[in-house]
């Protein structure tokens, strides 16, 4: 009788009667499976090294190189995004055309904050991507008065684009079009009166516009900058000195 811990045997009759033990095959080594993989780690498409080569390709995606519009760009506070203008361009090639996009972004945190930029991408959300990272890292501080309008009025000049940007009284609205419109939303201004004079290419007229809101001042910048009070300047438009006083309060940069 064979013993219990050796391999399994056939038993084959001879010609003489007598028996012959002939072994069986050795079976499959556990984990080669019909890939040729030298275990279960390498089968086709399974494990570290299979046919997929999922190792490290997992973490390749576009999401992971910090591409996205929510990115740390920001500082984590939330930014307004408008879209101006989509430009489609083509270059004609041996083979025929290629196809591009230029995107035209404002941003801006609603609190007088705002920046404007533009990207080029194959694609129309690369092109966003890219424009609104650009518009990021332009972004300038503009004075407001109340928090809703600007100090005074000013004068913004690109190229052929003329803007006139004036400051209105509480509940007039923003009366701007097209590409100014979207710089006011983004930039916190409730209520402005506005005019394009000229060019109305939406890069110029975004150029003009922020050429304009740079020139703004404040009374408190001013004040600083002459070594004066805020009552001192505001005291000078014929009101008593309590009322320039009190203005002078009331000027929130």
């Amino acid at each position: 009788m064979a013993d219990e811990n050796t391999t399994p045997e056939t038993v084959i009759a001879n010609d003489s009667g007598q028996a012959d033990v002939a072994p069986t095959a050795a079976p499959a080594r556990e984990g080669r499976g019909p890939g040729g993989g030298r275990g279960g780690n390498r089968g086709p498409g399974g494990g570290n090294r299979g046919g997929g080569n999922d190792r490290n390709r997992g973490g390749r995606g576009r999401d992971d190189r910090g591409r996205g519009r929510g990115g740390d760009d920001d500082g984590g506070e939330e930014l307004i995004e408008k879209l101006v203008h989509i430009n489609r361009v083509s270059k004609t090639v041996k083979g025929g055309k290629r196809f591009g996009f230029a995107a035209l972004v404002v941003v801006g945190d609603g609190k007088g904050r705002a920046g404007f930029g533009k990207g080029k991408a194959r694609e129309v959300p690369e092109a966003i991507t890219k424009a609104t990272s650009a518009a990021k890292k332009a972004m300038v501080r503009v004075p407001l008065k109340e928090g809703r309008t600007l100090h005074h009025d000013g004068k913004g000049r690109f190229g052929a684009g003329k803007v006139n940007v004036r400051t209105a009284p509480a509940g007039t609205g923003i009366i701007a079009g097209g590409p100014m419109r979207a710089v006011f939303e983004s930039l916190g201004v409730a209520d402005v009166v506005t005019k394009s004079v000229g060019s109305s290419n939406p890069y110029n007229m975004i150029r003009a516009t922020f050429d304009a809101l740079t020139d703004q001042t404040s009374p408190k910048s001013v004040a600083q900058r002459r070594g004066k009070k805020v009552a001192d300047l505001l005291g000078r438009s014929g009101g008593t000195q309590a009322e320039a006083e009190a203005e002078a309060a009331a000027v929130v940069e």
